[in-house]
């Protein structure tokens, strides 16, 4: 898993490379909840607004990765106004092209029943009996806005060529 972990080029041409068919299907987007790390990693000092994108992203017909972006809504007009436009397109198009975007280092851990996230992966995918799965996240700033994204490893991104 190191590979995928450490890799801070973009997580979806890496997996596009990897597979014969990608797809992206969109889960959930809007206003949600958000958990205290993610309001630090953002750098929100109070539960606001804050506008979620859930995601996951399919090779071969098969979710391996799940992931989730989180941005103030009070930024979503502004820096990242594109997101709410998004669709079924990736955010890496987005985040990879834009000079003007830049990375903070990634951050990794092992998520498990006892993370939301983690629960987020398994509703997504429609399976409850998920092993603890490794997760990334980093932080991507556009006119000083920060936008949080969390990449959730799933059991079959194994499949795919590290």
């Amino acid at each position: 898993m190191r590979g995928w972990l450490t890799d801070d080029h973009s997580l979806t041409a890496r997996i596009r490379a990897r597979c014969g068919r990608f797809s992206l299907q969109v889960v959930s987007q809007g206003k949600g909840v958000v958990l205290p790390d993610e309001l630090a990693a953002l750098g929100v000092h109070r539960h606001g607004a804050l506008w979620q994108r859930e995601v996951l992203l399919i090779a071969d017909g098969e979710p391996v990765v799940f992931a989730r972006s989180l941005v103030a809504a009070t930024t979503v007009p502004a820096a990242w106004h594109l997101l709410r436009h998004l669709g079924g397109r990736p955010l890496a198009a987005v985040l990879f092209d834009d000079p003007r975007v830049h990375r903070s280092p990634l951050e990794a851990a092992r998520l498990d029943a006892r993370d939301t996230r983690w629960h987020h992966a398994a509703q997504a995918t429609g399976r409850n009996a998920l092993p603890p799965l490794w997760a990334r996240r980093s932080v991507f700033r556009r006119s000083a806005a920060p936008l949080l994204i969390t990449e959730v490893f799933l059991p079959a991104i194994r499949n795919l060529a590290p």
